[in-house]
């Protein structure tokens, strides 16, 4: 299990960091997992998303806060032909 390096000293104080998509990305300490979402991607439908590899459901994104090293992956649905 990988971990991501602690804050350095240039880092926002009050910021954590986290994996998104295996990026390291830091945002505010308290930060919602709709709110990774939502800087991610624009799409308002067909996206998944996990944290720490446990799929959340999307009602449960505003109320899923992301902690530092948590690891979260985001996947968009595209159709294809």
């Amino acid at each position: 299990m990988s971990t991501l390096p602690g804050p350095s000293p240039d880092a926002p104080s009050g910021s954590v960091g986290i994996s998104v998509n295996g990026e390291p990305r830091r945002f505010p300490a308290g930060t919602a997992l709709d709110h990774v979402v939502a800087s991610l991607t624009r799409a308002a439908s067909g996206v998944a998303a996990a944290v720490n590899e446990t799929v959340v459901p999307r009602g449960q994104w505003p109320s899923t806060t992301l902690g530092d090293g948590d690891r979260v992956e985001i996947v968009t649905a595209v159709q294809g032909g």
